[in-house]
C-alpha cells in the first residue's frame, strides 16, 4: 500500500495533491476548516467547522465531523470529483447527473491531505448477525421455550414486521423479537408495539405473548419487560 501525506499545505499544494489522487484512482482524505453546501433532492448548508472529507475512487464522498459514525453530508458511488483553488480556498466539488446532485466543500484552511493507493480483494464475512440468530431459533425452537412452534417470519402487523411469529404449547400466539446484541429499553418498546398491534387484531380474549431474544439486556430493559408482562430469553447468535 502506497501512501503520501501533506501537512499544512498551501491551497495550491493541497489542490495539486487532491487532483493527483483523484486522477490516480486513490482514496483521498482532506482535513481542515470547511463549509459545505449541498443541492439536489433537497438543499443544505453547513457553516465553517473542522471536518474530514473522504473521497473514494468509486465516486463516494463523505464529510465527517468529530462525532458519530455517520457522515453529515455525503455523495454515493458514481459521482465525479473535481478540485480547484477559488478565492484562496480549496474547493472540492462532487457531482452526479441522475438525479442531479452537487456537494461543494470549501476549505478556508487545510491541515492535512492524505492519499492512499489502496487495494482490498477480501469480502466481509459477517458472523453473529440477526439472520444467524433467526436461523438458530428456527432450527431449534426450544431455545425460546419447550413446545414453541414457529409459524411465520417477518409477519406484518400494523406496527411493523415481527421477526418470528408462532404459538406456544398451549396454542397462545407468541411474538419473538430478535436482537444480536445486548439491548435496552428501545427493544422492549418495539416488542410491546408488536404485541399490542396483534392483540387489537385478534379475537377478544386471545392471548398474545411477547418474547425478546438477545444475548443480554440492560437492567432498565429487564424492569420494563416485567412491567409490561413481556419475557426475555438469552440466546447468542451463534452456538
Amino acid at each position: 500500500m502506497d501512501a503520501s501525506v501533506l501537512v499544512d499545505p498551501s491551497p495550491e499544494a493541497a489542490c495539486e495533491a487532491v487532483a493527483a489522487g483523484i486522477e490516480a484512482g486513490e482514496v483521498v482524505s482532506v482535513f481542515g476548516r470547511c463549509a459545505v453546501e449541498y443541492e439536489g433532492r433537497a438543499s443544505s448548508t453547513l457553516g465553517p467547522g473542522d471536518r474530514l472529507l473522504l473521497l473514494k475512487p468509486d465516486g463516494t464522498a463523505l464529510v465527517h465531523t468529530e462525532e458519530g459514525h455517520q457522515p453529515v453530508n455525503w455523495q454515493p458511488p458514481g459521482c465525479d470529483h473535481a478540485v480547484a483553488v477559488e478565492d484562496g480556498d480549496l474547493a472540492v466539488h462532487s457531482t452526479r447527473t441522475t438525479p442531479e446532485e452537487e456537494l461543494d466543500v470549501r476549505f478556508a484552511a487545510v491541515a492535512q491531505v492524505s492519499r492512499y493507493a489502496a487495494t482490498d480483494d477480501s469480502e466481509l464475512a459477517l458472523e453473529g448477525t440477526e439472520a444467524d440468530l433467526k436461523r438458530r431459533v428456527l432450527d431449534d425452537p426450544a431455545l425460546v421455550e419447550a413446545g414453541f412452534e414457529p409459524r411465520a417470519t417477518e409477519r406484518e402487523t400494523p406496527a411493523g414486521a415481527v421477526d418470528v411469529y408462532g404459538v406456544d404449547a398451549d396454542g397462545n400466539t407468541v411474538v419473538v423479537e430478535l436482537k444480536r446484541r445486548r439491548v435496552g429499553p428501545d427493544a422492549v418498546g418495539q416488542l410491546a408495539r408488536y404485541v399490542e398491534a396483534l392483540r387489537r387484531d385478534s379475537h377478544e380474549g386471545a392471548s398474545v405473548r411477547g418474547v425478546l431474544v438477545a444475548p443480554s439486556v440492560t437492567d432498565r430493559a429487564r424492569e420494563l419487560l416485567a412491567e409490561r408482562g413481556l419475557e426475555f430469553v438469552a440466546v447468542e447468535p451463534t452456538a
